[in-house]
């Protein structure tokens, strides 16, 4: 059987300006890795954490809820605290971009970028997502199929708490939009699901700044940051993030 090797946290030291990068649902920093590094090429100083429960088992995920996953995220913006860095930008995916949008309105952080952002979701779709990573995952540990089914299906059951507390987690988010002052650019992927599109312009209209841009990305499906377009969404992060007021 496979041995996973658990994903961490990963620190990019460059300048005085300093991104929080935030990863997606059931995944890891690898998210936000290639987007650290092409920052921190141009000099900014970059800390991704990883989440409680993620990087590890479906089971040991499904045990954690957003508010696990908000204190990691807490914890990576007072580092970057602790590290002397008093200027600070957030940019999440999927659900890292739900937590930038938290950071956002509870934080002092220069700006935001969010990409593939949902601004609603269903219980199923979120079950449907857990239930994918659990497959790969266990195939990827070398389990035998009648194994896994048994596994995934003991693991549908049991994950409605966690989904529960996560859909609930996105619809409250998204009814505190108005506290977000900071500028902020709304990103999503032009072959993801209709819905993405819808939200980026439902948080576009909700937020309070003026200082606001939405920008769809014609060869991009959900994981942007590691699609076909990266080169052109690592050149329009750092044109926002060279804009901002540091």
């Amino acid at each position: 059987m496979m041995k996973i090797v658990q994903p961490k946290s990963f620190f990019l030291k460059g300048g005085d300006q300093a991104v929080l990068l935030l990863h997606s649902f059931t995944s890891n920093t690898r998210d936000v890795k290639e987007l650290g590094k092409f920052l921190n090429l141009h000099d900014f100083s970059c800390y991704a954490p990883v989440y409680e429960g993620h990087g590890l088992t479906p089971e040991e995920l499904i045990s954690t809820s957003p508010t696990e996953w908000w204190r990691s995220v807490e914890k990576g913006y007072h580092f970057l605290i602790k590290e002397g860095y008093a200027q600070i930008a957030v940019i999440g995916i999927s659900l890292g971009g739900i937590l930038a949008l938290d950071v956002g309105k509870t934080f002092n952080v220069n700006g935001i970028v969010t990409m593939s952002v949902p601004y609603k979701k269903e219980m199923s779709s979120l079950k449907d997502r857990l239930i994918k990573y659990a497959r790969a995952f266990k195939q990827f540990e070398g389990k035998d199929e009648k194994e896994i089914s048994r596994e995934v299906d003991e693991l549908e059951k049991s994950s409605t708490p966690c989904l529960i507390h996560f859909k609930r987690y996105i619809d409250k988010t998204m009814k505190e939009l108005d506290r977000i002052n900071q500028p902020i650019r709304i990103l999503y992927g032009e072959l993801d699901e209709s819905l993405y599109k819808d939200s980026a312009h439902y948080i576009h209209d909700r937020v309070s700044t003026n200082n606001k841009s939405i920008h769809g990305y014609p060869n991009s499906e959900h994981l942007m940051t590691l699609g076909s377009d990266q080169k052109l969404i690592h050149e329009d992060i750092l044109s926002f993030l060279k804009q901002l007021n540091w």
